[in-house]
């Protein structure tokens, strides 16, 4: 049986963007991880941030905290500690990280090359405006071969 979806007052066109497309960031000079923004409350038009965070080998988080929002990481490439509240797990390629509002957490590259992950924080909590207030930095070819798709 077909679903019969109804009129709304609202139509969005959906937003498709590639790894081209995406600004990165270092939200200080001496960070040791870069931040691609894909989705942020002025993209979306929704308070969320959606962004890659690529470490380079021994980088990591300084410790921080939200106070209302909800992180969470996806990890594409690559090895890590994260660290929340005092309690290390050890995170690797296809694990999935919470984090929850006001948790003091950072994460470390422990690997040899680089960490990569996708990291959605929900609302955006000023996110995507911290991160954008950094200093502008390219992807190089191995970021982008990380993000490019591989069934086209």
């Amino acid at each position: 049986m077909a679903t019969v979806v109804e009129p709304t007052d609202r139509c969005m066109i959906p937003v498709v963007k590639g790894p081209q497309d995406y600004q990165a960031y270092r939200i200080s000079p001496q960070d040791t991880n870069r931040l691609a923004i894909v989705f942020d409350p002025e993209m979306a038009s929704t308070s969320l941030t959606f962004c890659v965070e690529i470490f380079d080998p021994g980088g990591k988080t300084p410790p921080n905290r939200h106070n209302i929002a909800l992180e969470m990481f996806f990890v594409l490439k690559g090895e890590g500690i994260a660290i929340c509240d005092g309690k290390a797990v050890p995170i690797h390629a296809g694990d999935s990280l919470l984090v929850p509002p006001t948790g003091i957490h950072e994460i470390h590259n422990t690997g040899p090359g680089r960490l990569y992950a996708l990291c959605f924080m929900v609302p955006n909590e000023d996110f995507a405006e911290l991160i954008r207030s950094g200093l502008p930095v390219e992807l190089d070819a191995e970021d982008l071969a990380v993000l490019r798709r591989f069934d086209r």
